[in-house]
């Protein structure tokens, strides 16, 4: 898929893999627009970036509305989706954990908000010559973390539900449909998580998003998460042990 010229929408845009992303993708030419809550980090993020920006949430029914209204009437030829804004807590499971709370708000943010926004988009999707939606899972999309349970629950949502996507809008439209899946990546999202530490900075994560995309990779792995998924299909067992060592 050429992603040139375009224009492209980023959910969670005003940092780490979205900022990053958008930045590179504006750098090649396209139309880029970031979204996200905090409007000051937003608009800083947008000028910084050269790019146009819109205020919303994309977990509230009434700003999603308000977002898809503002991009039929001033980005018409809006192509490419890129669903990146992402939430997660690190904790285990167990009594006292609060799971239910964290993974109502995992669940909003990683996999409610993009199904919804992908399908209010769809109509001005499919009016494109050619168009795609990429959906930000992780390496926990494919064997859980035990300390990012209920992260992990919502990644793998999110997984099957871009599977069944791709296949659907396969047979009709021209609308293909990527799934990345980064390992860990310093974001200010994975402090808790040893990200400043281990973590690949998100630039290589918004170059691997733009190779994978002009090459029709619609399975895009970042980082260890190649190698991990193969272990896990050779072993899954095996690899879900070695993936939580010490962990638990």
């Amino acid at each position: 898929m050429e992603i040139t010229k375009k224009t492209v929408l980023v959910t969670g845009g005003g940092s780490g893999i979205g900022y990053a992303t958008a930045k590179l993708l504006s750098e090649k030419g396209n139309k880029v627009i970031i979204t996200g809550r905090d409007a000051q980090k937003l608009e800083k993020a947008a000028n910084e970036l050269g790019v146009n920006y819109i205020v919303g949430d994309v977990t509230s029914t009434e700003s999603v509305n308000g977002l898809v209204a503002k991009l039929e009437s001033e980005y018409g030829d809006l192509s490419v989706l890129i669903n990146n804004a992402g939430v997660g807590f690190v904790y285990k499971l167990g009594e006292g954990a609060n799971a239910f709370d964290k993974a109502r708000q995992e669940f909003e943010t990683n996999y409610f908000a993009p199904v919804r926004l992908t399908e209010a988009l769809l109509p001005l999707l499919k009016k494109q010559p050619e168009a795609g939606i990429v959906n930000i899972t992780s390496n926990v999309a494919f064997h859980p973390l035990v300390v990012l349970p209920t992260y992990s629950d919502a990644k793998t949502a999110l997984h099957s539900h871009s599977v069944s996507l791709r296949l659907t809008l396969s047979s009709d439209t021209n609308i293909k449909v990527f799934e990345v899946m980064p390992s860990l990546i310093n974001t200010d999202a994975t402090k808790d998580m040893g990200g400043e530490q281990h973590g690949l900075p998100p630039e290589v994560a918004a170059e691997e998003i733009y190779n994978g995309i002009i090459k029709d990779q619609y399975e895009i792995f970042v980082g260890e998460a190649g190698r991990q998924h193969a272990d896990y299909f050779n072993d899954p067992k095996a690899a879900i042990s070695k993936f939580n060592q010490g962990l638990y």
